[in-house]
């Protein structure tokens, strides 16, 4: 599990559209708690895609994080490697990774600050 979020982080750090897609299952679904629909809505970047609550498929998955991880950090969520986006230290995005096998069949983003307070997190190592 761990070996597959850390390629997949370091994927997404390098813009690499196709190592991300090889490392997504073909049902992959990547949901998005209200708070970070929100978010997204709420400051627009351009160029980025349009965050929805769900969206499926790896190469729809694959955009939503080509070159755009720069700032995740490895952490344990509720005892399983994930990663967070924690500005000065201070958790504002969880995202909790399931895998099977080399490939990631779902990711489940975070930002709800009750949500985040829920879970056990714990900035692991780089």
């Amino acid at each position: 599990h761990r070996a597959v979020v850390e390629a997949f982080l370091a994927a997404s750090r390098g813009g690499d559209f196709a190592a991300l897609v090889a490392l997504l299952d073909p049902g992959i679904v990547f949901r998005a708690d209200p708070a970070a629909v929100a978010m997204a809505a709420a400051n627009p970047n351009p160029g980025a895609p349009i965050l929805a609550p769900e969206i499926h498929g790896p190469e729809a998955v694959a955009r939503s994080f080509a070159g755009r991880a720069t700032a995740a950090r490895p952490a344990f969520i509720d005892g399983t490697i994930g990663l967070v986006w924690a500005p000065g230290g201070t958790v504002r995005a969880a995202f909790r990774f399931a895998t099977e096998g080399e490939r990631v069949t779902a990711i489940d983003l975070v930002v709800d600050p009750a949500g985040l307070a829920e879970a056990d997190i714990e900035l692991a190592g780089d």
